[in-house]
């Protein structure tokens, strides 16, 4: 039974952040940036369980984001996916119970999957200037989104702690 309520409990965690995704997000814009919000629960995951639950949950989310954000279906499935393995190749190397670990990986994982995202766009005949890509949205993105960190991994970090996620 711990584990149903374990995926329960982290679909619902993926569901409020999609949601604050396409409603709250595009309000508490600064200077333009926007976090990504369904990014911090994918990298958390795969930071506490590993590569292969950070991907599949990266990829469950970007899809929800796809469908909900009326984007092209798959770019953010992909891309969050990848967050999610490279979140998860961390699990076992560095220390996760750190704040401070996971902001430095919520940002290389944030640049990495948006990173992954724009050339993708590319294929689907949707042109963005490189520079202006990475200085007005994929820098800004992983900035803002890793200085969220500190507000939601140490609840994130005593969830998986006390099992309310599955065992960490």
């Amino acid at each position: 039974m711990p584990a149903v309520r374990s995926l329960f409990f982290l679909g619902a965690l993926f569901g409020l952040a999609l949601l604050l995704q396409v409603t709250l997000a595009g309000m508490i814009s600064l200077w333009g940036a926007v976090p990504d919000l369904v990014l911090l629960p994918v990298v958390f995951h795969g930071l506490w369980r590993g590569s292969r639950e950070g991907a599949l949950w990266g990829f469950a989310a970007g899809l929800g984001k796809d469908f909900l954000c009326g984007h092209y279906l798959g770019l953010s499935a992909l891309s969050l996916s990848a967050a999610g393995y490279l979140a998860g190749w961390a699990e076992s190397r560095l220390y996760k119970e750190s704040t401070a670990v996971a902001l430095l990986t919520t940002l290389g994982c944030s640049l990495a999957s948006q990173l992954i995202y724009y050339p993708l766009l590319f294929f689907v005949g949707v042109k963005v200037p490189l520079v202006t890509a990475v200085v007005r949205v994929i820098l800004p993105t992983a900035v803002y989104s890793a200085a969220l960190v500190p507000l939601f991994y140490p609840l994130f970090s005593r969830l998986y702690q006390r099992g309310w996620m599955g065992s960490g």
